[in-house]
């Protein structure tokens, strides 16, 4: 995630620069403590925690456990991961449902912490999980919130009570109060309460939640808190703690350029584990929050489960199985293409999925400067072609693929590209289907030991393109453009 690329960037640094000792001297090991601590306080991580952690981290890179081992860089790395999912709140906790419904959560924060869009956003979590959620507007102070929330309601499929108009008139503990009972009468199982924030900690505003809190009666009082917000995390977390006591933690913005102390702070100071996390403003850009996950990431180990449950929410095993007996019969075609394509868009951003590969941090640049563009140009280009152009695509000559082009605003070498990843792509996924070995292109067939195989294919002579560009160029010796180009088969721009 973005606020913890600094982090994780330096973090990675300094692992870099043991993994050429074999063994550790404790020299070795007080300048990885002391590069890891300067690393989270430059992050914002609060002092306390920065203390805890490395001097725990210290004490365990010391012992025996890396003296005896067989590579002991690796093993301070997998005391670090151990140590960050402690601060991060250990195991992940799920939300405490009531035996009666309706479970009553109530969010609580500073103004411009992103409550009101997070309940929207949890609203629609819950809903997907099987519950029936209705969103309370007690927020009666904020211009327009009231009007903000019924909008996310509406968007998130939840039910709406807001029996006060906001903008200052009505009474939110007495809302709060009746929108309990409201919730029990039309049988909704979740009753998620919106409450007021403030631009900074004050009394009249924690005597408010406190009021809320003490009418409703809630299960859950999640504080929900800006992974931008920097040192002043501590100060604003321990004040809601104190006036509110919340039962667990939502960070939001984490897709922020800021360096997300906040997120390894608030957990070790209150105590409190972060259930949430939320980046972007679309609903579906949440997700439940697991230490051990983010911690990976944090390393640059990558977390490829969070990556396995985004596919396997996204692409229908039916499906699966039929696009890999398609595979197999030959008979995958630029519509099925097509199709796969439209299910990755579903999963988020390229760039998103890509970061969470082990070791994604040496591509930070690639993966920066990948065009999500891509997708949707890829997409008008099979869009633009007719049926019997999807299903067979050597049907595709030199007048079909400048009608393409034309019809789809790309250019007849992005065309050209397309169709040619498409085949390599196809050929590739058949050979894995039938339990072969992939031919790469430009590195020739992968030897099952992991050498390239020596035999060289009989070049073929006297054959010429039937596409008029090709054709052109051969005729005339000019050298070939080069094939480099995204995954979707477009040239990068």
């Amino acid at each position: 995630m973005a606020v913890f690329s600094s982090l994780s960037e330096r973090l990675t640094q300094t692992f870099a620069a043991l993994r050429n000792k074999g063994k550790l001297s404790a020299a070795d090991v007080d300048g990885t403590v002391r590069d890891i601590r300067r690393a989270l306080l430059e992050s914002d991580v609060a002092l306390e925690v920065v203390k805890t952690f490395t001097a725990a981290v210290r004490e365990r890179a010391l012992s025996d456990e890396v003296n005896t081992a067989l590579n002991p860089a690796q093993q301070v790395v997998g005391i670090v991961n151990e140590e960050l999912v402690a601060i991060l709140g250990g195991n992940q906790r799920p939300l405490t449902f009531a035996k009666t419904p309706p479970t009553v959560i109530m969010l609580a924060g500073l103004q411009g912490s992103g409550k009101t869009t997070l309940a929207g956003k949890l609203a629609r979590w819950l809903k997907d999980q099987g519950h029936t959620p209705v969103l309370i507007a007690c927020d009666l102070q904020r211009p327009g919130a009231v009007k903000q929330l019924g909008i996310v309601a509406e968007q998130a499929g939840a039910a709406f009570f807001a029996p006060e108009p906001g903008d200052g008139v009505g009474d939110p503990v007495a809302v709060a109060k009746a929108g309990v009972k409201y919730a029990k009468e039309k049988n909704h199982d979740i009753a998620i309460l919106d409450t007021a924030g403030r631009l900074g900690v004050d009394v009249d505003m924690m005597k408010q939640a406190a009021a809320i809190r003490k009418a409703s009666d809630p299960d859950e009082v999640l504080f929900v808190i800006d992974a931008m917000i920097g040192q002043d995390a501590v100060h604003t977390a321990k004040a809601f703690q104190d006036g509110v006591d919340f039962t667990g933690v939502v960070l939001t913005k984490l897709d922020g350029d800021a360096k997300g102390g906040a997120a390894l702070s608030v957990t070790g100071v209150t105590g409190r584990p972060v259930l949430f996390a939320s980046t972007g403003e679309k609903q579906n850009e949440f997700d439940v929050f697991y230490p051990d996950r983010m911690a990976s990431r944090i390393l640059d180990l990558g977390d490829i489960l969070t990556l396995i449950e985004q596919a396997q929410k996204t692409f229908d095993e039916e499906q699966t199985k039929e696009m890999e007996e398609k595979f197999r019969s030959e008979t995958f075609s630029l519509d099925d293409f097509l199709g796969q394509l439209q299910q990755i868009k579903k999963m988020g951003s390229l760039s998103g999925m890509l970061k969470m590969l082990p070791g994604a941090g040496a591509m930070k640049d690639q993966i920066e400067n990948v065009d999500e563009g891509d997708l949707v140009r890829t997409e008008a280009i099979i869009q633009s072609m007719t049926p019997r152009e999807r299903l067979t695509p050597k049907v595709l000559n030199g007048s079909r693929r400048l009608r393409i082009a034309y019809g789809s605003g790309t250019t007849v070498t992005e065309v050209n590209q397309l169709v040619l990843r498409f085949e390599q792509a196809a050929k590739m996924m058949k050979t894995v289907a039938k339990g072969g070995i992939p031919q790469l292109p430009g590195m020739g067939p992968i030897a099952r030991g992991g050498g390239s195989s020596k035999k060289k294919a009989k070049k073929k002579t006297g054959s010429r393109s039937g596409n008029p560009a090709t054709r052109a160029r051969e005729v005339s010796g000019a050298p070939a453009p080069s094939e480099q180009g995204s995954s979707f088969g477009l040239g990068q721009k």
